[in-house]
């Protein structure tokens, strides 16, 4: 054992390099090793922590920060997604090599997305804190150019999301919204 490495760390290389080599011979010779697969390398807690610190500070981004788009995905959203993805995947998972741990981090980020689902359910007033309201973009045939600002839609995404709905002129809208899940509804003008 080297002097300059506390005995625990010293230990945990050992063990890991013979869980290596061991790997490495199960691989030359076609078998799987389930010990390695189902080990658990850093505490339950620790995996549990960062699911959940990760999870909440992506749910503040994109629910709260960010709160939604046009209805729809651009080449910037799937470039944000990705990078996100990639910066947070290793503080994210620590020092996780197993399946087991892998699961564990999974199964702790679902259950948080299912808790704020189900208390937004359960209790409807939380839920005006968790999304956002719909937002007025057109009233009375009248285009509010704050809303659109507010949410950077630009004319065109505008126009577009009313022919989606069989509208062809903003002033045959009474009222349109931008929801909170991105899509935009219309209300038509009585005729």
């Amino acid at each position: 054992m080297r002097p300059d490495i506390p005995a625990s760390e010293s230990h945990f290389a050992s063990r890991h390099a013979s869980c290596w080599k061991l790997s490495i011979e199960h691989r030359r010779e076609g078998k799987m090793d389930w010990d390695i697969v189902l080990e658990i390398n850093q505490p339950i807690w620790e995996t549990l922590l960062r699911g959940t610190a990760i999870f909440w500070m992506l749910f503040l981004i994109f629910r709260l920060i960010l709160r939604r788009d046009s209805g729809s995905v651009n080449i910037s959203d799937v470039l944000l997604i990705v990078i996100i993805s990639e910066a947070i995947q290793q503080p994210m998972a620590g020092d996780i090599k197993s399946l087991l741990e892998g699961l564990l981090l999974v199964g702790t980020l679902v259950f948080w997305n299912m808790l704020v689902d189900w208390i937004c359910f359960r209790y409807p007033r939380i839920q005006k804190y968790l999304e956002p309201p719909p937002l007025l973009l057109i009233r009375d045939g009248t285009i509010l150019r704050e809303g659109l600002r507010r949410e950077m839609i630009t004319m065109a995404d505008l126009l577009s999301k009313l022919r989606e709905q069989g509208v062809d002129d903003p002033s045959k809208v009474k009222r349109a919204y931008m929801e909170p899940n991105g899509n935009v509804s219309v209300i038509p003008m009585e005729q």
